[in-house]
């Protein structure tokens, strides 16, 4: 399955309390902070969500894991 390699990009100063909260349920604290999730509509509608403040690449899910 492919991935979500989510990036913040800009701060959360003067953003609404559930776009802070998106970004924390995603997993990202600070600028600069990488999370790579699933995806899955549910993270997707997460990403939207924050779209202005992240940066998106699909990652490819044909590689295989510690083989």
């Amino acid at each position: 399955m492919a991935q979500l390699k989510v990036q913040q990009k800009r701060s959360t100063i003067g953003c609404k309390q559930n776009q802070r909260e998106t970004l924390r349920s995603l997993g990202l604290k600070r600028i600069g902070d990488v999370v790579v999730k699933e995806d899955r509509p549910e993270i997707r509608g997460m990403v939207h969500t924050v779209r202005h403040l992240v940066e998106v690449e699909v990652l490819d899910g044909d590689v295989e894991k510690g083989a």
